[in-house]
């Protein structure tokens, strides 16, 4: 899960400022910053931990941080309704925020049926519900030592991305769009073909578009993979506020095996 929020911090900078290539200098730009992708996925987080309401704790969250900016625009509304419902996206924001899902399921059962909870309070869509339960999926297979390539088939025969594309393929021709179909499976591949986690973190960044939420999906995938090396775990650490050091420690007990 903290490899989700490095990929936010160190994608951040980029989102409206592609960076084509991955040799960007510092990994951790000086502007980087946590987004709403690391507000979001701590929610979830704090909701599975804790065993309470995740509409509750998303709204909580956010509420809490909502002057951090970056909601879509249906999801700042949502945020304070006082009654919320799904309103029918298909936004990648699902898929970025699911990582703790894979992290603390235990089978593929509980990580499917975890992901639809916490799906779809916000994002109903079949497009986005689908991205959410492939991630969801992909770091469940990655915690059970399952070889990435074996992964990619996997999420290409259930879910129908085209998982055989390389980020150098993507690179020349990706453009912005928050659109889960076209946004998720990029950033999947960005880890399953990586060869470390700071790898797959520059292949996320390098391919261009929503930056942020690309390498948050990678980086959490890329984690379960890979494990985090010690000094960017340390200083992706370091970004982060007393309340969500809290919930990560709480979270990491729980985490099995």
């Amino acid at each position: 899960m903290l490899g989700t929020i490095i990929g936010d911090i160190v994608g951040s900078v980029y989102e409206f400022k592609n960076c084509r290539t991955k040799e960007f200098a510092p990994f951790f730009h000086p502007e980087a910053r946590y987004t709403d992708d690391t507000v979001c996925t701590i929610a979830v987080a704090d909701a599975l931990a804790s065993g309470q309401n995740p509409q509750d704790k998303l709204q909580q969250w956010c509420q809490r941080y909502a002057d951090n900016g970056g909601w879509g625009q249906k999801f700042a509304l949502w945020i304070f309704e006082d009654n919320p419902k799904p309103y029918g996206s298909w936004g990648n924001g699902a898929a970025m925020r699911i990582a703790p899902v894979g992290m603390l399921a235990e089978s593929e059962e509980q990580a499917l049926e975890w992901s639809d909870t916490v799906t779809n309070i916000t994002h109903n869509h079949p497009d986005a519900l689908d991205s959410a339960r492939a991630v969801a999926l992909a770091i469940h297979w990655a915690r059970k030592k399952v070889d990435p390539s074996e992964i990619a088939r996997r999420v290409q025969e259930r879910f129908g991305y085209d998982m055989t594309m390389t980020p150098d393929q993507i690179r020349p021709h990706y453009v912005r769009t928050e659109k889960a179909a076209d946004s998720v499976p990029q950033a999947m591949v960005c880890a399953l073909q990586a060869s470390s986690f700071e790898d797959s973190i520059r292949n996320a960044v390098s391919i261009g578009g929503d930056s942020d939420t690309i390498a948050a999906i990678a980086g959490g995938i890329a984690e379960a993979l890979f494990g985090l090396p010690d000094d960017l775990a340390a200083i992706g650490w370091s970004y982060l506020p007393p309340d969500m050091k809290v919930v990560l420690v709480d979270f990491y007990s729980q985490v099995p095996f």
